[in-house]
């Protein structure tokens, strides 16, 4: 691909109808037409250069995407394998009807006209969202004003991706709603749009010495800024690992506010955390497609964790609700699960899709022992996932500095090389899957949002209007659990999607219950909408433009 590049480059610009970056699916069919394959095959390469599933291909993408044509023009199929092999060998450039070999059209002028479809018309810009039900008045207050509803669609321009429609329906329906509910207090902080543009992420969790910061050098191939690695707690901060041309370490308020990166939600929990938190920018290219979080040790003593000036169980769950991927990591020697760490695992609740177990450092111990740790282990995780299903645990030994060792176990190493191979399949897997992520961790959010919303109005309706206020909610507060059945009973909702009463409880005892809203029919038909209509519509209309 090395060579065609330039060539790709300016084509480009020429199947970009609009010069925002971004070949849509409407821009991918028409220019794909010039190539002469057939629709189905050219099917499979929009799927395969559309691998993240984001709904447009970028420069990368669509380089992609012409190694494929000229793979199929080829004679051969459009498959993974075949890509991977011919673009080893070196591909020719691909024949496109008005263009030659170099990328320049034959006929200059009318090539420099954009593509005329439903990307580039104003008068077909897509309208992908219900219309709003409800909005809030134009002061602060949180009195939410009826009216009748303005449809405003989103600009074709402005919405060209699955991301940008995420954007548009949290900021323009959902975002109003949690303001007005503080939403914000109770899940996690309000979004910003440096969140859904947000790089893959993995969040690494353990007990000091079971080779967190190891296995990051492990998978990068060297060290980051600011490692250290060693038998007592070395990393005793949270360090963020991404991607830059420099190397350097980055503080953490400044990592906090720069708007381009999603940890400005971090702000929040002050300067005695932000203190602990660090940037590591490097070059390794594993980090150009996403993102480490190094953690510190999960402590044992109570001592140490007073000293902590910041809630660690907290931070933990911030991250674990932004990441993709969470590794919790054990070696034979520390197979004891603290209460701290206890609390980080249950505070994972929602997120056990994301969690994979990895015991570290197996080639330590010989294979009977092995075979008594990996038991043990199991046992130890079923007591504080506390669900029938048996987690998934990888055996292996990650680190940079020395080959599995076959002393203690020589039978070892194909299972161990075999179960790493497969953890990093699913690690190198993520930006395929981090589209999909988005959107499910998006829907997880609506739906917490509309329980609270729930919640909140139901407490509310309950309270007096003038006198007995407080004596009122003192009651309500004693009485959670059954408030939540009524609720639950009421609306027909899963008791799994409720929050933890006493963390709610503990949470609501801060606010004065009279200053939040009651939750109105059109409040949650606006939500519904959302769930129902608006993210449906957005992934059909981003899906496959040849289906």
């Amino acid at each position: 691909m090395g060579t065609n590049q330039p060539a790709y480059d300016r084509l480009f610009q020429y199947a970009d109808s609009d010069r925002d970056g971004r070949v849509t699916g409407k821009d991918a069919v028409v220019f794909f037409e010039k190539s002469g394959l057939p629709r189905e095959t050219l099917a499979k390469v929009w799927d395969m250069a559309n691998s993240e599933r984001a709904g447009f291909l970028d420069k990368k993408s669509f380089h992609k995407a012409m190694d494929l044509i000229s793979l199929a023009q080829q004679g051969m199929e459009v498959t993974f394998n075949n890509y991977q092999t011919q673009q080893a060998r070196g591909l020719p450039m691909p024949t496109l009807s008005g263009f030659n070999l170099d990328g320049m059209p034959d006929n200059p002028a009318s090539a420099m006209q954009p593509v005329q479809n439903s990307a580039s018309m104003s008068n077909n810009s897509p309208n992908f969202m219900s219309p709003t039900t409800y909005q809030k008045e134009a002061n602060n207050s949180s009195v939410w004003g009826r009216g009748k509803p303005e449809i405003k669609p989103v600009p074709a321009k402005i919405c060209t991706s699955i991301i940008d429609g995420l954007k548009q329906i949290y900021f323009q329906k959902v975002k109003p709603l949690e303001e007005t509910f503080k939403f914000g207090h109770f899940f996690s902080p309000l979004m910003t749009e440096s969140d859904f543009e947000a790089k893959p992420s993995v969040l690494l969790l353990g007990q000091y010495s079971t080779g967190k910061t190891t296995f990051i050098k492990y998978l990068l191939g060297r060290d980051y800024p600011g490692c250290h690695i060693g038998p007592e707690p070395t990393t005793d901060r949270f360090v963020v690992v991404y991607h830059g041309l420099e190397e350097r370490r980055v503080p953490g308020n400044t990592l906090a506010v720069q708007p381009d990166k999603p940890y400005q939600g971090l702000a929040g929990f002050g300067t005695g955390f932000l203190s602990r938190l660090e940037g590591s920018q490097c070059p390794a290219q594993l980090l150009e497609e996403i993102t480490l979080v190094d953690t510190p040790g999960v402590l044992s003593g109570e001592k140490q964790r007073i000293e902590r000036n910041y809630n660690f169980v907290e931070i933990a769950q911030w991250f674990a609700a932004r990441c993709d991927l969470i590794f919790l990591l054990f070696d034979p020697a520390k197979l004891d699960i603290s209460d701290e760490f206890k609390s980080v695992i249950t505070a994972m609740r929602g997120h056990d899709d994301k969690i994979r177990i990895i015991l570290n450092k197996a080639d330590q111990v010989d294979q009977q022992q092995l075979m008594r740790v990996y038991g043990a282990l199991m046992w130890s995780l079923g007591k504080v996932f506390k669900t029938p299903e048996v987690c998934r645990v990888y055996v292996g030994s990650f680190n940079a500095d020395a080959p599995i060792s076959t002393e203690k176990n020589p039978n070892g190493k194909s299972l161990f090389e075999a179960e790493q191979k497969e953890l990093l399949a699913s690690l190198y897997d993520m930006p395929q899957r981090s589209c999909d992520r988005k959107i499910n961790d998006f829907v997880k959010r609506i739906r917490a949002l509309k329980i609270h919303m729930l919640l909140v109005g139901h407490l509310r309706k309950q309270l007096p209007s003038l006198f007995g206020l407080e004596k009122a909610q003192r009651k309500l507060m004693e009485d959670l659990p059954n408030q939540f059945t009524q609720v639950m009973r009421e609306h027909h909702l899963p008791a799994g999607d409720f929050p933890d009463p006493a963390r709610f409880a503990e949470i609501l005892s801060s606010f004065n219950l009279a200053d939040f809203p009651k939750a109105s029919k059109e409040m949650v038909k606006q939500i519904d909408n959302v769930l129902s209509l608006d993210i449906p519509n957005l992934v059909k209309q981003f899906d496959s433009p040849y289906a």
